[in-house]
């Protein structure tokens, strides 16, 4: 292990990056093994197509705002769930997930997601 290894992350509002989409910032931080990738999304912003990972499980926790989404076996799945804080979804490999509404909380206008990918996802960058 290198001296410059970090082992311990702060919220730090400066260290999440836009992304391509228009209101989505990140922060990612990249183990061996496992990849954490924390969103802020703004309320109400587009974007999210539904997609499988297909040798690639996520796990995601919504912290502020609630998630209206479709997660399913099939890409065309109808059925809807709305998730709010602590509220949890695994989407395991090649599990259809996304189509999403997102719904800021009253303090930031945000709706905080965080992501575990495992194996880490190669298109996500690492920012710290």
């Amino acid at each position: 292990m290198t001296s410059d290894q970090r082992y311990v992350y702060f919220l730090d509002d400066g260290a999440f990056q836009e992304t391509d989409r228009a209101g989505f910032r990140r922060r990612v931080i990249n183990g061996e093994k496992l990849q954490l990738c924390f969103w802020r999304i703004a309320d109400q912003a587009a974007g999210s197509l539904i997609h499988r990972h297909e040798d690639i499980e996520q796990l995601g926790i919504v912290f502020r705002g609630s998630l209206d989404f479709r997660i399913g076996e099939e890409e065309d799945t109808e059925e809807r769930t709305v998730l709010e804080p602590g509220d949890v979804y695994i989407a395991g490999s090649g599990v259809w997930h996304g189509d999403s509404i997102f719904h800021g909380d009253d303090v930031y206008g945000e709706c905080w997601i965080l992501d575990v990918f495992a194996p880490p996802r190669p298109d996500l960058d690492e920012t710290g």
